[in-house]
């Protein structure tokens, strides 16, 4: 065959691995979108009613045998031990912790739990994290901000603080209907099944609301401050 032969095989071979590339690609669907971040909210609204709030929330369990995720709001917030007797049946996914420091506001710290990995030691790597993440915070900041940092700090250093507020958990109905009942667990609000954790949008109900999710107070004292 001569070069001219060659280069012809060559090129129409080019032209017809182009044309199966861009049949192929027309005859496979578009990838599907990645659903929206935070469309489901999970917890109270702003400035809504807390017992109004509490009773819509048995409508929102699934029936047995179908899972979804679900939000777990402890009051007062919990031992990493408790509040995983709390769930216990069901798999935990995400951790809030928040440090409890009377008439102040404190952060709230969201941290997801390595999948595969004992829940208790998930859990306590995620309460490092939170600390981490405290200590970071103090380091970088001045006046009353710093010393609410810092003291978050101490306070999530120490492996059986008090300091779960909720937790995300993946549960059958069944299942999320008997966590709802135990002790220490003040609110269950589950989302529609199938719904993916890009998708949520968390705010926990604080132990100091009580009649409105409204702001604390914060004009206690902090120590250091």
């Amino acid at each position: 065959m001569t070069v001219r032969g060659r280069v012809g095989v060559l090129l129409t071979c080019v032209v017809v691995a182009m044309v199966v590339a861009l049949y192929a690609a027309l005859r496979s669907p578009p990838p599907a979108p990645l659903p929206p971040a935070g469309s489901v909210h999970l917890g109270p609204e702003p400035g809504q009613d807390v017992a109004g709030y509490l009773a819509s929330l048995p409508a929102t369990r699934p029936p047995a045998g179908v899972v979804a995720p679900a939000l777990v709001q402890f009051g007062p917030e919990q031992t990493p031990t408790a509040a995983l007797a709390a769930v216990a049946g069901a798999t935990p996914v995400t951790a809030v912790f928040r440090v409890e420091i009377p008439r102040v506001q404190t952060a709230l710290r969201f941290e997801a739990l390595e999948p595969g990995v004992p829940a208790a030691t998930a859990l306590d790597n995620a309460r490092q994290r939170a600390a981490a993440a405290a200590s970071t915070d103090a380091g970088r900041l001045t006046g009353r901000p710093q010393a609410v940092a810092a003291a978050e700090a101490r306070d999530l250093a120490v492996a059986q603080c008090g300091c779960v507020l909720a937790l995300v958990v993946d549960g059958d109905g069944a299942v999320l209907g008997q966590v709802a009942d135990r002790a220490g667990v003040r609110a269950l609000d589950a989302a529609p099944p199938g719904t993916t954790p890009r998708e949520l949008a968390l705010s926990p109900l604080l132990p100091g609301q009580t009649g409105r999710a409204d702001p604390l107070p914060d004009d206690g004292v902090v120590a250091g401050s």
